[in-house]
């Protein structure tokens, strides 16, 4: 009786195997037993693919908060101000500008100029002149 117990966990030990380092960690029967391992493991997989997605979302709103803190401080709503930097042809994305919100309040507030006077004066006479503001450099971009 006990080779014929042996010969059974002999012959499929590489499910175990396989999964068992993805369950050792859980609490309860589920880190012992194959079935309810099996299952939670499941349930952890697709939780954790769902996780990715929201991490990103989360991480996005979380730079459009930090944009629109600093933006406020210099006098332009969110909105104005990524409308206006995009229409000035600034291509940073939003994690870039809150870093610089952040980490650079110099540059940042130098983007804030250049949307504010994007703003009031219109693309031809905020960027044509070639004076930009203080601490800034940039191209113009032609898109043919």
């Amino acid at each position: 009786a006990l080779l014929s117990v042996a010969a059974v966990w002999v012959r499929k030990p590489h499910r175990h195997i396989n999964t068992l380092r993805f369950f050792q960690h859980f609490r309860g029967r589920k880190n012992r037993c194959y079935k309810l391992a099996v299952r939670s493991v499941r349930r952890a997989f697709v939780k954790s693919t769902k996780a990715r997605r929201e991490k990103k979302r989360f991480l996005r709103a979380l730079w459009i908060t930090r944009i629109e803190a600093a933006s406020l401080e210099h006098g332009l709503k969110y909105p104005a101000f990524i409308s206006n930097l995009i229409k000035s042809q600034v291509e940073l994305n939003r994690k870039m500008i809150a870093d610089l919100a952040i980490y650079e309040p110099k540059t940042f507030k130098s983007l804030a100029a250049l949307a504010q006077r994007r703003r009031q004066e219109g693309f031809l006479a905020a960027l044509g002149d070639g004076k930009e503001p203080e601490g800034i450099f940039s191209r113009i971009v032609h898109h043919y």
